[in-house]
């Protein structure tokens, strides 16, 4: 059998070619495991609000992984000592972080599989790797799950400060178009160091901080936060759960059977085997779009409406506001509606409901970014005294929203 070359090029077009660093990340990105990143988008449905927005979570790793490949080169260069497992430990991680994701992203979270976070089913997936790749994932398990005793390692990975940050803005902001996100990861990797096992900023890096803090605040109101994409990926939600509703009463629906098996059971940590995890590893972004073309023609008036809206674009009114809407207001709509459609008022939830949304560009709570000043102490960034700009960007904005139809637009609430 002839060799193969597995120290393969990537042509990207933000980085350029992103290079496969050993034969064991070649083989991790052949696993059909990552593969199926390459059927996930990175932004769920807001291609329906940026058309350009159709890149994958396929494309995210690859970029994290180059990313955390030039982090590894600058801390080497600046003293760091970092072994070759620690190295490849680093590539792994940053490599499956997002494998655990569903279809849509965290659309599947709300809606088919109950109270499991994807960040734990992708150490499960990295368990399961590791069965198969005879234990060579032991120190990236250890290194993702905050185990391991250098802490900057965790950091370069799961931080206010991180790759996976870095690369998302950057890639988001390429492909939707929205240029506000466009970060300097380049700069602000050239600007980090280790101190006592932590990753910390150089003091000449902290503008380059604080664009990129600037930078996150404004991709989060112009696109992850979009009221568009909100309310696809809302009605989305809903329209899972009606199907889920629909079949547990023991209605066929027609769609794949990874996607039938999730609405028929409800699965919590508890239940995730090795068997459901491999069903949750067939299904992508392709289950869900086939579905709705489907459901958009269901006898079901819920199902029927909240599909069609997503295939065909035509989704509900959203409302933002300052102010919370009253339980009144909602009582109104859904009275007209419901006499509309010949439906009941519980019904009505489906199309008539309220939320919220927060943005916090920066926490005070979590780890804090660390500044590395020139007589070598450390500090928090949010303590320096002239990045007045960072004290407004840890403060959490709340907007509040309504979702309704579009038919009701002219009733004043």
């Amino acid at each position: 059998m002839p060799k193969i070359n597995k120290l393969k090029i990537f042509n990207d077009p933000i980085y350029g070619f992103i290079t496969i660093p050993n034969a064991l990340i070649y083989d991790l990105i052949q696993h059909p495991y990552f593969q199926r990143l390459r059927r996930i988008t990175q932004m769920g449905l807001s291609y329906l609000v940026y058309p350009g927005a159709n890149h994958t979570r396929f494309h995210h790793a690859l970029g994290c992984m180059h990313l955390m490949q030039k982090a590894v080169d600058v801390l080497r260069f600046k003293g760091v000592m970092i072994n070759d497992d620690e190295e490849n430990a680093l590539y792994i991680a940053i490599l499956l972080h997002d494998i655990g994701h569903g279809p849509f992203s965290h659309t599947m979270e709300k809606s088919i599989v109950e109270e499991v976070h994807h960040e734990e089913i992708s150490l499960m997936f990295m368990q399961q790797l590791n069965v198969e790749f005879g234990g060579q994932l032991d120190l990236a398990i250890k290194v993702f799950k905050g185990e391991y005793h250098r802490k900057f390692m965790l950091q370069l990975i799961s931080s206010q400060l991180d790759m996976d940050r870095m690369d998302y803005l950057k890639r988001d902001s390429f492909y939707s178009g929205v240029a506000e996100g466009n970060v300097n990861s380049e700069r602000l990797i050239q600007m980090m160091n280790v101190v006592d096992d932590v990753l910390v900023i150089e003091e000449k890096g902290i503008y380059s901080v604080e664009k990129f803090l600037m930078s996150r605040r404004l991709m989060y109101w112009q696109a992850y936060l979009h009221k568009t994409s909100l309310a696809a990926e809302l009605i989305l939600t809903k329209v899972l759960k009606r199907a889920k509703e629909l079949t547990t009463k023991g209605i066929e629906l027609p769609c794949s059977l990874p996607l039938l098996f999730f609405m028929k059971n409800r699965i919590t940590m508890e239940h995730f085997d090795d068997k459901n995890l491999d069903l949750f590893a067939q299904l992508d972004d392709f289950d869900i779009i086939s579905a709705l073309k489907a459901w958009q023609y269901n006898e079901d008036f819920i199902l029927s409406s909240l599909s069609s809206m997503i295939i065909n674009r035509d989704l509900l009114k959203i409302k933002l506001s300052n102010e919370k809407p009253t339980i009144d207001d909602l009582d109104f709509l859904k009275e007209k509606f419901a006499d509309q459609n010949n439906i009941s008022l519980g019904d009505t939830n489906y199309f008539i409901f309220k939320g919220k949304i927060k943005n916090q560009a920066y926490s005070k709570e979590a780890e804090p970014i660390k500044i590395l000043k020139k007589d070598r102490s450390v500090e928090d960034v949010f303590e320096s005294p002239d990045q007045l700009n960072l004290k407004s960007l840890s403060k959490s904005v709340t907007k509040y929203y309504i979702c309704f139809p579009k038919q009701l637009e002219q009733i004043k609430i």
